[in-house]
């Protein structure tokens, strides 16, 4: 006799886990619930078959940054959580996947539609919760007669749902961005509708299969389709977050002065000026013509002012992401750009003088401080980061203190510097960067780097079960007990020095040794640069933190004069 078959809920989840595997999905991270129920087990028999990989999360804002950062290096990951505020708390890493362009896969549970608009427990309106940001897919398979063909055109609404097309029109990971003008991937939204019972009534047959490879991200433009720019202008390249190569390139044939942000991905070669930020406002940066700008630019306001420059003529290569059209008037819009010959040698001569002169300084600066400061941290991290390494790097003050102290690194050493700066936000920095570690299936080293208030914020990702899978990960946390960024904006000038700490500088005198031996996780403290040196030189495997206190009372002032350097 044939066997009955599975329940409804055991089908549909046990059909949308294969769909997932089908179209590439080979890291899946659960957060536990009961209407999820038949997804999680479907997970764990895919995973037992070796079809997947299978991660295991208390908290959802956690568990979603960290398909977040395993979608960032290049795996397909989803998220698969149950309903109520568990889909909301998945938020903040849709927004930031969505405007970094990453095909991130959300799989919510859900009560069946009829409970919709009732009082029913963790019940609430899913359908397109996260708006615009994320394709959608509504789908339910009620028991009955017929059971068995209502799932073949289930599977095929999955299928279709899930696999990128050209069609811009149709759902799927290329379709809101193609509507929108934008570039590559979006998140995709599935919400599956689950009626008990919620637990397999019937054993899965799973045959191991291999996940097919996909890209996080669209293709890199062809050079085919380069647009020649004419020599003259006096240009730099500017390379913001996931600028690539393609900016450097263009900046070394060119002769052009190379401005790359850390997570630019394009901060190698010999056209790389490190200061460019303290030489925007003053000499040689007042002198710039045109701009030919690659990626996402976020960390720097003389940036900022330098785009919106009337007499300056912006060139644009679009950027990945939900929105491709820039903040900034933009003169051209080009797929691509190159040039025929070298420019004026003069220009980058003059920018990489100035450049040679202001970095010394800097180093003499930062060098006679009594203490060690978070620049000097930032450096460390950079130097430590041998070829093929990975560092995730964390938003706010230390982004932009690695942005002043990046080691010069080699062309074609693969080190990786990647961040969440699609809207640059704090949110789950700790979990990205594991899962940034996680799935990188080769490579010589993972580095984090962050501020405390962005550690704390995330403190949850140190909470892993025993079975789960650890990387090798260095959390470097520049701990100066609160939001020094803030002291060197607006908000920190003196006229509101006395309510200051506490609408801004929130400290906190966290004890992060005793939050570390809550998880059991190693945590050094260092008090002097050669001993965080000494730190980075000598990892002990698995997931540690190095704790670098230093001082935020005079972060307002030595920011001032390390801008000063770059004066005249």
């Amino acid at each position: 006799m044939t066997p009955p078959p599975a329940n409804a809920s055991t089908l549909l989840a046990r059909a949308v886990v294969d769909s997932l595997v089908e179209h590439g999905v080979s890291e899946l991270v659960l957060a536990p619930g009961s209407r999820n129920a038949p997804l999680a087990f479907a997970a764990y028999d895919a995973a037992a078959a070796g079809r997947l990989r299978l991660h295991t999360r208390i908290d959802e804002r956690t568990a979603a940054f960290l398909a977040l950062g395993m979608t960032r290096v290049g795996r397909r990951a989803a998220i698969v959580c149950t309903s109520g505020t568990a889909v909301a708390n998945l938020h903040p890493a849709v927004l930031e996947a969505a405007h970094a362009g990453l095909p991130l896969v959300v799989v919510s549970a859900d009560r069946p539609a009829s409970l919709r608009g009732t009082g029913a427990s963790q019940t609430t309106d899913q359908v397109r919760i996260f708006g615009p940001m994320a394709e959608f897919l509504d789908v339910a398979l009620e028991a009955g007669d017929r059971l068995l063909h209502r799932l073949d055109d289930v599977r095929a609404q999955v299928d279709a749902f899930l696999a990128p097309g050209a069609d811009a029109v149709r759902p799927g990971p290329f379709g809101a961005a193609a509507a929108a003008g934008g570039d590559g991937w979006m998140p995709v939204h599935l919400n599956v509708q689950l009626t008990p019972p919620l637990v397999p009534d019937v054993p899965a047959r799973v045959a191991p299969t291999a996940a097919a490879p996909v890209r996080a991200g669209a293709e890199r433009p062809d050079p085919a389709d380069a647009v020649l720019l004419p020599l003259g202008p006096r240009t730099v390249v500017v390379a913001g977050d996931d600028a690539g190569p393609p900016a450097r390139i263009l900046a070394e044939a060119a002769g052009w002065p190379l401005l790359a942000e850390p997570t630019s991905g394009s901060r190698t070669g010999a056209t790389v000026v490190r200061s460019y930020r303290l030489l925007l406002d003053g000499d040689p940066g007042r002198d710039v013509e045109r701009v030919v700008v690659w990626g996402h630019p976020t960390i720097s306001r003389p940036m900022t002012r330098l785009l919106e420059r009337q007499d300056v003529e912006v060139v644009s290569v679009p950027p990945r992401g939900r929105w491709a059209e820039r903040p900034f008037p933009v003169e051209r819009t080009v797929p691509s750009a190159t040039v025929e010959g070298p420019d004026d040698p003069a220009w980058l001569e003059r920018w990489q003088a100035r450049d040679r002169e202001v970095s010394r300084s800097l180093d003499a600066l930062l060098a006679a401080e009594s203490d060690l400061t978070p620049h000097e941290a930032a450096g460390a991290v950079s130097r430590a980061l041998p070829p093929g390494g990975l560092l995730f790097v964390g938003a706010s003050s230390p982004v932009r203190d690695l942005d002043l102290m990046v080691a010069p690194y080699a062309v074609g050493d693969r080190r990786r510097v990647i961040a969440n700066r699609g809207l640059a936000g704090i949110d789950g920095t700790v979990s990205s960067a594991i899962g940034a570690a996680l799935a990188r299936d080769h490579g010589s080293r993972n580095i984090a780097l962050m501020g405390d208030v962005t550690f704390l914020h995330d403190a949850n990702a140190l909470v892993l079960g025993p079975d789960e899978p650890r990387p090798d990960l260095t959390i470097v946390v520049v701990n100066d007990d609160g939001g020094s960024i803030f002291a060197m904006l607006e908000q920190g000038a003196e006229p509101y020095a006395d309510r200051y700490d506490r609408l801004f500088g929130t400290p906190h005198h966290v004890d992060l040794a005793a939050l570390c031996a809550a998880t059991r996780t190693p945590h050094w403290k260092v008090g002097s640069l050669p001993e965080l040196e000494q730190a980075l030189a000598w990892p002990n495997g698995g997931i540690e933190v190095v704790e670098v206190p230093v001082r935020r009372d005079n972060r307002r002032d030595l920011d001032a004069r390390i801008r000063a350097l770059g004066a005249g």
